[in-house]
This record gives C-alpha cells, structure tokens and sequence, in this order.
C-alpha cells in the first residue's frame, strides 16, 4: 500500500499502439482544440464589446464560453502529448490539477445551465418584473457564486481523495478523473463515497428539479399565452435545451462508462464517449448560440460582411 503523496506518477492504459495514425489523430485534436478556442473566444469578445449584449443572458452565456475554455484547457494539451508520446505516463501532481480542471468545468456547466433556465423562467413568465429581479449585481453574484462553490467542493473532494492509500497507479483512461484514482484504492473509502453521494445532490439532482420546475412553469405560460410568447420562448429556449441535452448525455456516457464495466466495446468508442462531454460541448455550444441567438447572429453577421467588404477594397488597384 502506498499513500497517494508517495505515488510519483500514474499509467493512463487506455492509450495504445496506433502507428503512424497518431499523427493524423494529433492533427484532429489540435484542429478541434483550435476551434474550440477560436469560437468560444470570439463569442466572449462579442459578447464584451458590444453594449446591446450587456444583458442577464449573454453574461451568463459569456461564464459558459469561459468555463468552456478553461475544461478543454484542462484536456487538450494532456491529450496532444500522450498522442505523441510511447510512454503514456503523467506526474501524481498534474494528475490531480486535470482532476481539479475537469471536475471544476463539469460543475460550474451544469451550475451555470440551470442558472440560464431560471433566467428563461423569469424573462417568460414574469416580463415585468424581469428587470428588478435580474439587476447586474445579481447576475454578477449568482455566476461569482457559480465557480466558488465549485472551486471549493472539487478542491475538498481532492483533499479526500490525495490521503487515500493506492494499491495500484493505473487509470484506465485518456485522462485523469478522481473517480478513477478513488477506484485504485486499498484504504476506507466510506467518506469519500458519502461526500460524492451529497456533491452528486447538490450539484445534479437539486439543479434537475430546478429544471424542471422552470419549464413546467415555462410551458404553462406558453399554452396560454400570446403568439409572441410562444415565439419568444422558442427562439431563447431551443439553444439551452439542446445544450442541456447534449452536456447530460455527454456526462451519462461517461458516468455509465466508469461505474461499470465496458471491456466489451471497442477501445475507440470507449475512449470516444469518454471525452464526448470535454470535446463535444465545448464546440456545440458557441455554434449553437451563434447560430441560434438572433442578437449575436446579427452582430457575427455584420462584423463578417464589413470584413468581406474590408478585404475587397483593399484588393481594388488604388
């Protein structure tokens, strides 16, 4: 038995041999992870520099393309190097900082997607008081609140988990996750399991019951209410319900895949559904509400054409 201090680094044994394909799959990764960047980037600088945006939605929208960039941070460098390395190793610290990165990015999404629901619920059904209710100090607090409580309770999970005694130093995994080091484990886990049972509550189950309340509230006001309510519902709703969608099933392919045992898939699709929820949203998300989001379409719209129109005058022979 050793303590988890005395382990110097950790086996990620999900990786193997691919030959020379390694390198078409590194050029996959980094032109996701360039992507990912560049949208979620742009959005945010839209959404800051453009005064008509400056609204309770779009400043919960800009913590998402945040958080988003700050969970595939979290991934993407770890995954290029392994890509490329024969050696699938990673240091016992940065095992943990990975840890601390994706489970702090998975908290504060979920978080700030019910944050956005009881931001619909309040525009929709109460558009009067929808002003006084959402003022900037609340929306400030409510996102500030967001990355605190999950900075802390990922931080206090980590302290449980880092005294553990490991009997073994192998992930089965592209990455590292807590869930995986606790599995490794040959000490008394009871307290670890009972702080994951309340985090899991509060963090998922109290959020899902906020959800749906929302739109339970949301619907009603939608079967009696005007054309224009209906029509308002469905143009801000469709993007975080589908975002909702996308980030659920993402996280329970991942939680299915970890809790039991999947050595009957392939080794491709296992490692394809565990990174689903770390590559996919962060992707999903700034097309979706680009494309969605009629005032950010607008605005990605007109700053396309002024540069198109830029570009071809400066190609005109003076």
């Amino acid at each position: 038995m050793m303590n988890s201090t005395h382990v110097s680094y950790f086996t990620l044994s999900a990786y193997f041999d691919t030959g020379l394909l390694k390198y078409f799959y590194y050029m996959i990764m980094m032109f996701l992870y360039a992507s990912i960047i560049c949208a979620n980037l742009s959005l945010i600088v839209i959404i800051c520099t453009n005064r008509s945006l400056h609204e309770p939605m779009y400043m919960f929208l800009c913590s998402l393309f945040v958080n988003e960039l700050f969970g595939s941070t979290g991934l993407f460098p770890s995954l290029l190097v392994q890509i490329l390395s024969d050696i699938h190793t990673v240091s016992t610290y940065f095992c943990f900082l990975q840890v601390f990165c994706l489970h702090t990015y998975g908290n504060i999404q979920f978080l700030n997607l019910t944050i956005m629901s009881y931001d619909r619920y309040l525009a929709i059904c109460y558009p009067l008081q929808y002003n006084t209710q959402m003022t900037s100090t609340r929306v400030a607090g409510l996102i500030a609140l967001t990355w605190l409580f999950s900075f802390v309770g990922v931080v206090f999970m980590m302290s449980l988990s880092f005294s553990l005694q490991l009997c073994e130093n192998i992930i089965n995994k592209v990455y590292c996750d807590n869930y995986s080091i606790v599995k490794l484990a040959c000490s008394d886990i009871r307290v670890i399991n009972i702080y994951g049972l309340t985090a899991t509550f509060l963090t998922v189950f109290g959020p899902v019951l906020l959800i749906l309340y929302t739109y339970m509230r949301i619907l009603k006001v939608c079967f009696s209410g005007s054309k224009q309510t209906r029509q308002k519902a469905v143009s801000t709703c469709t993007p975080h319900l589908a975002s909702l969608l996308n980030f659920t099933f993402g996280c329970f392919f991942e939680i299915v895949q970890s809790r039991f045992n999947m050595n009957s898939l392939p080794n491709m699709l296992r490692i394809l559904l565990s990174v689903y929820w770390l590559t996919c949203q962060p992707l999903f998300n700034p097309l979706l509400y680009g494309l969605k989001v009629s005032k950010i379409r607008i605005i990605c719209k007109s700053l396309f054409f002024r540069s198109a129109v830029k570009h071809r005058s400066c190609q005109r022979p003076g």
